[in-house]
């Protein structure tokens, strides 16, 4: 696994260009910063073309839109593809609710995206695959999760990130897991949100392996996540989320290799 794609993302400050759910884009912005990326977001559908051209990489997710955003969503994932700039996925609570499913497979049929990061839930759903999801969390079922995350990766041509307290990463036929993490991610809402535009940021530093990236980015977020509750005494998710920002920013390759845990 190339951790040293870290350095590369403070060394060059790529543009991650963002469609964000509205409850998360702070948190987003500040992560990708944090992590020595520049955030861009965007809300107007004029724009696109030009943002997407001065851009390292695009993440769009689809946590709380309305109809114009699908418009815009649809235009910024076409634009990436004729760019040719990495484009990543989060596509939130598709697996509760039929409408978002419907939307995101509408969505992928019209452009194509690199990376889709998930949770169980959600990742079962885009292959059709029985699971009860609940909301924005995950949910249960009793398929295997490796299995599932190759379907939808099959499926839908991409790299696949199934999120949880292993994170699952596969191109189809390639899988790499990651152990590392803590549950004090459930507990910040916008840790997924976070994980899918730090993707993207590796994704643009990491000559067109995607499915590198992924991997680095989910062991680089996860390990950084434990690293910041192994020094807290109690759950504290406030403080987890203000630490883990300011750990984004400090953290560093030796740190990461001291305590990864992946296969």
């Amino acid at each position: 696994m190339k951790i040293d794609l870290l350095n590369k993302i403070r060394e060059t400050n790529p543009v991650v260009l963002n469609i964000s759910n509205f409850v998360t884009v702070q948190d987003v912005a500040n992560g990708i910063n944090a992590i020595g990326a520049s955030p861009i977001m965007s809300e107007e559908i004029s724009e696109t073309d030009e943002m997407v051209g001065i851009s390292s990489a695009v993440a769009l997710n689809l946590g709380a839109f309305t109809k114009p955003q699908v418009d815009h969503i649809l235009a910024m994932g076409k634009a990436a593809n004729t760019h040719h700039k990495p484009l990543v996925l989060d596509p939130v609570a598709v697996g509760a609710i039929d409408y978002r499913k419907q939307v995101a497979n509408e969505l992928m049929n019209q452009f194509q995206v690199d990376v889709i990061r998930g949770n169980a839930g959600e990742i079962a759903a885009l292959a059709n695959v029985a699971w009860d999801a609940k909301g924005i969390d995950a949910g249960s079922g009793d398929q295997d999760v490796v299995e599932i995350a190759k379907a939808a990766a099959n499926m839908h041509h991409c790299v696949v990130i199934l999120s949880g307290a292993t994170d699952v990463i596969t191109d189809g036929e390639h899988v790499a897991r990651v152990f590392n993490g803590s549950p004090l991610f459930q507990l910040h809402v916008g840790s997924g949100d976070m994980l899918s535009s730090i993707v993207a940021a590796f994704c643009a530093v990491s000559d067109n392996d995607y499915f590198e990236a992924a991997q680095t980015a989910c062991l680089v977020f996860a390990a950084t996540g434990q690293l910041v509750a192994g020094q807290l005494q109690e759950e504290r998710p406030g403080t987890f989320s203000m630490q883990l920002m300011d750990e984004l920013h400090l953290v560093t390759v030796a740190d990461i290799e001291k305590i990864a845990q992946f296969d």
